[in-house]
């Protein structure tokens, strides 16, 4: 989404800032978060784990968290508002930037320059998961000890900041093992075959181009149907491994699929 939105959003001007639901702004209040953004030039776009930011010339930065169904479009000012709609940033060329959200989870924060980010809870995420610092040796120190299993410590954005649900599922089908097992249980190989196969998969999924801008941009979905990975949304499919039927199971209230031979 950033890689999408930067080259249409950095060196436009915000000209106004128009909020259909004021209660998602975390902080500061709206009306002054309102103000700070106003004339002022996006000079970059940032991210931090799941968060994005918009970096403007004074120094201050909006931050966003999409949360399960925000969604962040560049569209033609005179474009029909989408339901749910829920923050418009009017850009100095005729586009907005236009956050929707059906289920208004999504929040935003407004950071001013030097000023300490006691908001957000960036502060509390643990490495990015494509710079390098996650090691089998960082994973088992960090959980090794843990009843929780692996794929909820996968979840814990303290632990890795940025993997999701799709992605674990992913990851531990690649690593062979079974999404429900206990993070006490598992090897030092174990937590080796995961922290390798980290930046592989989240890797592929920036570079198989899942959504194209344009599809992205248009506020629709990606069709599950066409999708490269090979476990998520595939309950009763045959395992692409072994052929044995793909499961399903809730962990964390989430849906998480696996192969019942291949992760044992």
């Amino acid at each position: 989404m950033r890689l999408m939105l930067e080259p249409k959003a950095i060196g436009r001007t915000i000209v106004s800032v128009t909020m259909n639901r004021p209660e998602i702004i975390e902080h500061p209040d709206p009306s002054i978060f309102r103000d700070l953004c106003v004339g002022h030039p996006i000079v970059s776009m940032g991210r931090r784990g799941k968060y994005v930011s918009l970096e403007l010339d004074s120094g201050d930065s909006i931050w966003f968290h999409l949360r399960m169904t925000g969604r962040m479009l560049s569209v033609p000012s005179d474009e029909p508002e989408q339901k749910h709609t829920h923050i418009i940033f009017r850009l100095d060329d005729g586009t907005d930037l236009r956050f929707t959200d059906s289920r208004r989870f999504g929040r935003f924060w407004l950071i001013r320059d030097e000023e300490e980010d006691t908001f957000t809870g960036m502060s509390r995420l643990g490495p990015e998961p494509l710079d390098g610092d996650i090691t089998g040796q960082y994973l088992e120190e960090r959980v090794g000890h843990c009843r929780r299993c692996v794929k909820s410590c996968l979840l814990d954005q303290s632990v890795v900041a940025g993997i999701g649900n799709i992605y674990a599922d992913e990851i531990l089908f690649g690593a062979g093992i079974c999404p429900t097992r206990k993070a006490d249980t598992l090897e030092t190989g174990d937590w080796e075959r995961i922290s390798d196969l980290i930046p592989k998969v989240l890797g592929k999924g920036l570079s198989d181009d899942l959504e194209s801008p344009e599809w992205y941009l248009s506020g629709r979905e990606g069709d599950w149907e066409e999708s490269p990975y090979v476990m998520y949304g595939h309950e009763g499919d045959p395992c692409p491994t072994c052929g044995t039927t793909i499961l399903r199971t809730v962990i964390s209230n989430r849906s998480s699929y696996f192969c019942p031979n291949c992760q044992r």
